[in-house]
């Protein structure tokens, strides 16, 4: 559901966007000119921690270590690479209320780097024990999959209890995703804002 409310400064506060994911409500733009609506799905995906489907070919990625995953070593360059394409909705003032929640501690990339080039990766929020995936692309064969697979291991380590995956998708129910209620989704998301987690 979008809710039509929009920004009109150059970044959104980042208590303003805090506080939107503690409600289960997110930002994007129509377009990487356009306006930042506000969205609350009626479903909603999300990856259960011990689910994540690896294919055997992407094991067999993750086997011959083809990848160096970094975690945060280049948040922005990762939301930029994420917003190259013909339909975007990460618009320059996405870009730079997520680099401020990043500067704040809150927004993390997981990276694949190949030869000393970023070549995947993603990057989303965290807030107790959620984290809210926003976005992932790749460059060469698997990379952001490798990525997803590193962010899941990172979560399970840190004791994280949620990743929101927002909207559902072929791709990511490929991978283990799963799609529930909004009812369902703000009771685990209340769930997990009580826990006290950190990312790194």
């Amino acid at each position: 559901m979008k809710i039509q409310s929009t920004i009109t400064h150059d970044t959104i506060d980042p208590e303003l966007l805090l506080n939107a994911y503690r409600c289960g409500i997110f930002p994007m733009a129509e377009n990487k000119e356009g306006e930042i609506h506000w969205y609350e799905p009626k479903r909603r995906a999300i990856f259960p921690l011990d689910r994540l489907i690896i294919s055997r070919s992407l094991g067999q990625t993750l086997n011959k270590k083809i990848y160096e995953v970094r975690l945060n070593s280049e948040f922005e360059s990762v939301m930029r690479c994420c917003a190259e394409r013909e339909e975007t909705w990460i618009s320059e003032t996405i870009i730079q209320s997520y680099c401020d929640l990043h500067r704040h501690g809150h927004a993390f990339s997981v990276e694949s780097w190949h030869d000393g080039k970023l070549v995947g990766g993603l990057y989303g929020v965290a807030l107790g024990g959620a984290f809210f995936g926003e976005s992932m692309y790749s460059k060469v064969k698997d990379a952001s999959k490798v990525a997803l697979v590193a962010l899941v291991r990172q979560l399970r380590r840190q004791q994280f209890v949620l990743l929101d995956a927002q909207f559902m998708t072929p791709h990511l129910e490929s991978l283990g995703a799963i799609e529930i209620s909004q009812y369902e989704y703000l009771k685990r998301l209340n769930a997990a804002l009580q826990l006290q987690r950190t990312f790194l």
